[in-house]
């Protein structure tokens, strides 16, 4: 009987080894995969690689790995090109078999790629993509937001403008969704707040000279101009606004990220007293906040802007979200649902879903371009609020 012990013990090894070999099959072995899409070229690289410097920031703060899972991320490039995210998307689906999609900086990308993720079953979390049909009328369970949608960015601050800064604004932004939605739900509210619209004008993407359109803002002889763009566009805008002059005799009243930290350098000393609102402010209050900032100043010695920001927070939702599943992501509808439940203390404050739209909820921050000892930053004013985008 002594010698079949060995083979007992073997015979219960290979048992409890196939045993807990079924079990992490189940759970989607040991690695999840999270493809993640942003511009690593064209007009908006600054804006992917902020995201990234963010994102990995908070990857690496917990090691890339939850509930005894390695998160593997595997990057492609956006392009600003909505036809390559969807060509990039299904080679992230289709090859390399990601458990979750993430990033997207614009919205015709980001409403490509929804219908995708839905085909494919795999969660498609959007990091700054605003367009507000894409968690209104074009929702699916698949896809969230973590940035925020068009009307939370321009309706609060559209009535704060009315109010304090002037009653009498040329609107200029970028020609497409981005810049018409944008202008359109900031419009909304300034002119029911009783502000008067002195001229509108859109600029195609990637514009290499905005003089015809500042000699129209100067005709006009607005009391302030609204300025809706991104990237490279942002930084030269806001530069020829300077040469021009129109700094000295105009208040700038802007989208947030037109002045973003990341920006400031390029756009220099014009900046000064621009009025600005967004979901997030370099002194926002709170430790989170405290810690982002901090740790983002050690690894890359400056201040971080709203997309690193955007990018801090769309790895710890990921990461939040296999908390709750314990890393399983075979099983879609608990990965969803965890998803959808996910609440943290962000460095933007309380984080968390509207169950109904899957977007996030925002708190809006007045905020003026100022000098301070690392720089240039953004200085909050005030907080309006806390915003949930009232779609439907």
């Amino acid at each position: 009987m002594n010698k079949n012990k060995p083979v007992i013990l073997s015979a219960l090894t290979f048992t409890l080894g196939l045993s807990a070999l079924t079990a992490a099959l189940a759970q989607g072995g040991s690695t999840v995969k999270v493809g993640v899409i942003m511009p690593t070229s064209g007009v908006y690289t600054q804006l992917g690689e902020e995201g990234m410097k963010g994102f990995n920031l908070y990857m690496d703060s917990v090691g890339r790995k939850v509930a005894g899972k390695t998160i593997q991320v595997i990057q492609e490039d956006e392009e600003a090109d909505p036809a390559v995210a969807v060509r990039k998307a299904n080679k992230l689906i289709n090859n390399d078999k990601v458990d979750i999609l993430a990033g997207v900086v614009l919205a015709p990308s980001a409403y490509a790629l929804s219908p995708i993720a839905a085909a494919a079953k795999t969660p498609l979390i959007v990091f700054n993509a605003a367009g507000n049909a894409l968690t209104r009328d074009r929702k699916n369970p698949y896809v969230f937001r973590t940035s925020g949608t068009s009307w939370q960015y321009n309706n609060p601050f559209g009535t704060y403008v009315a109010r304090k800064i002037s009653k009498d604004v040329f609107l200029i932004g970028a020609d497409y969704a981005f810049g018409r939605e944008f202008l359109a739900d900031f419009k909304s509210s300034y002119t029911a707040s009783g502000g008067k619209i002195a001229g509108e004008v859109y600029t195609p993407l990637g514009v290499s000279d905005f003089s015809p359109y500042l000699a129209r803002i100067a005709a006009a002889k607005p009391g302030a101009v609204y300025v809706v763009l991104g990237g490279g566009d942002a930084v030269l805008f806001m530069k020829q606004f300077a040469q021009f002059g129109l700094n000295k005799t105009t208040k700038l009243a802007v989208f947030g990220d037109v002045t973003d930290e990341s920006l400031l350098g390029a756009e220099g000393d014009a900046t000064l007293g621009v009025i600005n609102a967004l979901t997030w402010a370099v002194d926002a209050p709170g430790e989170q906040n405290a810690l982002f900032v901090n740790s983002y100043k050690a690894k890359y010695k400056n201040l971080p802007g709203i997309y690193a920001e955007r990018g801090w927070d769309l790895a710890r939702t990921i990461v939040e979200a296999l908390k709750k599943t314990k890393g399983n992501v075979s099983d879609t509808p608990a990965l969803l649902s965890a998803i959808r439940g996910v609440n943290f203390a962000s460095p933007r404050g309380p984080f968390r879903f509207d169950p109904e739209t899957q977007n996030v909820i925002n708190p809006v921050y007045v905020r003026e371009v100022v000098r301070g000892p690392d720089g240039l930053y953004n200085k909050t004013v005030i907080k309006l609020g806390n915003f949930k985008d009232p779609g439907k």
